[in-house]
């Protein structure tokens, strides 16, 4: 007799089959264990899901007896433990996925491929290599341990000590909160030789640099026990990082939003620093939130988290609120760290009013007079503007053409050092006109900047400039274009800290969590496309990137001291309420003024929302279906007894980026005061979605997107 067993296998929502596959086995499997299956004319790896049905009567049905084998399982492999299960669960759920395609993608790519044997060679050298305590180096790691603490640092590591629930580390920018994260990680560690920590970063690009520091905090567990988990990494170092968690050889995982999935079985303490980031939200695929289902899976494990950020997110700020008035207190509990490590200070805040320069200035003279004094100091320079490539759009003077990408509804911009133009949404790349394809007028123009205009209007304004040991200015440009190679971002990174470049000009990814011990001075330019933005967390994203960029100055106690360093912003509202806290560093008053705003408007963290996104070869069959699952909606909260009032859905309207490689998007928002009711309206809702995408010619796929951070 065999038995049946439920498996989930990487098929995506839309695909509609749902939450498990059926399949027969000689024995009773597990919940967990992953084994290989046949789904069609292929072979696949799935996950035991349910726990297993004894069928008595399956012979004897005609049904049940068309059913498939399991065709291997991977015994060299534990199985995956029941909070996994649950977290994954729990996050198919929330996020309106298909539990296959979260628990699948949360695997490395790899052990997809792998039968039974290749796994057994795999494991073999995981018990050939266990981890011990290595000697040499635990003197010097211990030493570490004994620096000072800040008594803002003790204060806030003494909390944490004792209590074991969600800590939002409310720390300015060098105030030591990364100290704050390890001594609680080696106190945990410690504590048990099992025990597992996991912290989490936004980006790729702070994980090297964050890593190194870990290594040599906790290197008497050797090096085996601190592993990284990213996008970046090849699929062969991603599967050895994964064995490793599983099996607990690992002591510590470092990655970034891919790890909140990591397979940890003795997981003791969660650190999502800079957790205020957008990056932490997936936005293809499962569109989950790693920061919020870190919360989640600590409450599972029943370990604490720390929420670390100077600029946390107004929803964790709002979790994290005090009682007052009678208001119930937020569900985190927050610490505030707000002094810098020794006698460094937060960079002084100007602004330069864009109105009173001519036009058509990039850099004004005063800020001009600015960098050269930094300069003549040896000092360096941070310059922000979150465009790269030379110029947006390229526009003709005589008839008004513009560089729109044939694909999309967008601009291709122009980069100058291979003179292309480029849509940075589909790729589509040509080479730069020299004359209007239109009328074929020589007078082609530019509008706005971008990182290349700027790294070559600076090398010619400080063409005559000298350092004072006579040497010329050396001037960096890391952006996306500079950094996609393999090594490149980690070069350039260490040029900056060796001092072989005085002023670096970049993206938003130089400011975020770099520790430029020389940087002075540091520039935002064009900032203000932000503030009066369509999306309503803009000026939230605006304020913490500003700040964080202004973090990166003065981070060298002896500089902050002896030198003045500033922050330098040319703006054309330098009256604007954004600027005005921003000048005082005034975080907390930002925050209450923005939730204020938010809360009188009805929107989130005061309104649960969800986005319905489709995708169609028109705009008209995009909007249609969705309008036609409108409608359905009225039926439908009527069958479940929800009021109209409860959950409001919104008639569709184009994305503003409306298409996108030759495929027409729009969406349509779904909000409500109730969690729950909206969770629960969603799922019944599915039903209609996969109906009528078969009655709209032209429509490709359909998504919802939970607790959005685009609209």
């Amino acid at each position: 007799m065999s038995v049946l067993i439920s498996v989930v296998v990487h098929t995506p929502t839309y695909s509609n089959l749902g939450d498990g596959l059926t399949y027969r086995h000689l024995n009773s499997l597990p919940v967990g264990t992953l084994v290989r299956v046949p789904l069609g004319s292929r072979e696949t790896l799935g996950i035991v899901w349910n726990e297993p049905k004894n069928k008595t009567d399956w012979e004897n049905n005609t049904e049940n007896s068309a059913i498939k084998s399991i065709i291997q399982v991977l015994t060299a492999l534990t199985p995956v433990s029941a909070t996994w299960i649950s977290l994954v669960d729990f996050s198919s759920r929330y996020y309106q996925r298909s539990p296959g395609e979260v628990a699948l993608s949360a695997l490395p790519p790899s052990l997809r491929d792998l039968d039974e044997i290749q796994l057994a060679r795999r494991m073999d050298r995981f018990g050939k290599n266990k981890n011990k305590l290595n000697d040499s180096v635990q003197t010097r790691a211990s030493e570490q341990q004994l620096q000072t603490l800040t008594a803002e640092q003790a204060h806030a590591l003494g909390l944490m000590q004792n209590e074991q629930r969600v800590f939002l580390l409310y720390g300015n920018t060098g105030s030591g909160k990364t100290e704050v994260y390890m001594r609680r990680m080696a106190q945990i560690l410690e504590s048990s030789p099992d025990a597992q920590a996991l912290i989490m970063v936004p980006e790729i690009n702070l994980t090297p640099q964050l890593e190194q520091r870990i290594r040599s905090r906790f290197a008497k567990y050797g090096d085996d026990a601190i592993v990284s988990m990213h996008s970046g990494m090849t699929p062969a170092l991603r599967l050895q990082s994964w064995l490793g968690a599983h099996t607990g050889h690992a002591r510590i995982v470092l990655g970034t939003r891919m790890a909140v999935f990591a397979s940890m079985p003795h997981l003791k303490i969660i650190v999502v620093d800079e957790e205020h980031d957008p990056s932490y939200k997936q936005q293809e695929g499962a569109r989950y939130s790693a920061r919020d289902l870190a919360v989640y899976r600590g409450h599972l494990e029943k370990i604490s988290v720390i929420l670390g950020s100077a600029t946390p997110s107004l929803e964790s700020w709002h979790h994290s609120r005090p009682a007052m008035d009678g208001q119930v207190a937020g569900r985190y509990l927050r610490i505030g760290m707000p002094t810098r490590l020794g006698e460094s200070q937060m960079p002084k805040v100007r602004y330069v009013d864009m109105n009173l320069q001519p036009r058509q200035t990039v850099f004004s003279t005063v800020l001009l007079d600015a960098i050269q004094s930094k300069l003549a100091n040896n000092e360096q320079i941070l310059i922000l503007i979150n465009r790269r490539g030379y110029a947006p759009i390229i526009h003709c003077v005589e008839c008004g053409w513009k560089s729109e990408c044939a694909y999309c509804t967008a601009y291709r911009v122009f980069h100058k050092v291979d003179r292309t133009l480029r849509c940075h949404h589909c790729g589509f790349t040509q080479r730069a006109p020299r004359v209007c394809p239109t009328c074929g007028h020589s007078d082609l123009g530019i509008i706005g900047h971008g990182t290349e205009q700027i790294e070559e209007s600076l090398n010619h304004l400080l063409m005559d400039v000298k350092k004072p040991d006579g040497s010329a200015v050396r001037i960096g440009r890391i952006d996306a274009d500079t950094t996609r190679l393999k090594g490149q971002l980690e070069n350039q990174l260490a040029q900056v800290h060796a001092g072989d470049i005085d002023i670096l000009i970049g993206t938003q990814m130089i400011a975020k969590g770099h520790d430029f011990r020389h940087v002075s001075l540091v520039v935002a330019l064009n900032p203000d496309s932000a503030l009066f933005s369509s999306d309503f967390r803009a000026p939230e994203r605006l304020f913490s990137l500003l700040l964080q960029a202004a973090g990166r100055a003065g981070r060298d106690p002896l500089l902050g001291m002896e030198q003045s360093c500033q922050m330098w912003i040319q703006t054309f509202f330098p009256t604007h309420p954004l600027f005005e806290h921003l000048k005082k560093y005034d975080f907390e008053g930002f925050a209450g003024q923005q939730l204020l705003e938010r809360e009188q408007a009805d929107m989130p963290p005061f309104v649960y929302q969800a986005l319905i996104r489709s995708q169609a070869r028109t705009q008209q069959v995009a909007q249609d279906f969705l309008n036609a699952v409108r409608d359905a909606s009225t039926l439908l909260l009527d069958q479940l007894g929800i009021e109209p009032h409860v959950v409001v859905v919104y008639p569709a309207v184009a994305m503003e980026m409306q298409r996108v490689a030759n495929v027409e998007r729009a969406q349509m928002l779904v909000e409500s005061g109730s969690r729950q009711a909206l969770q629960v309206f969603l799922q019944q809702w599915q039903v209609y979605l996969h109906k009528l995408k078969k009655s709209h010619k032209g429509m490709i796929r359909w998504v919802i997107d939970v607790d959005p951070l685009q609209i």
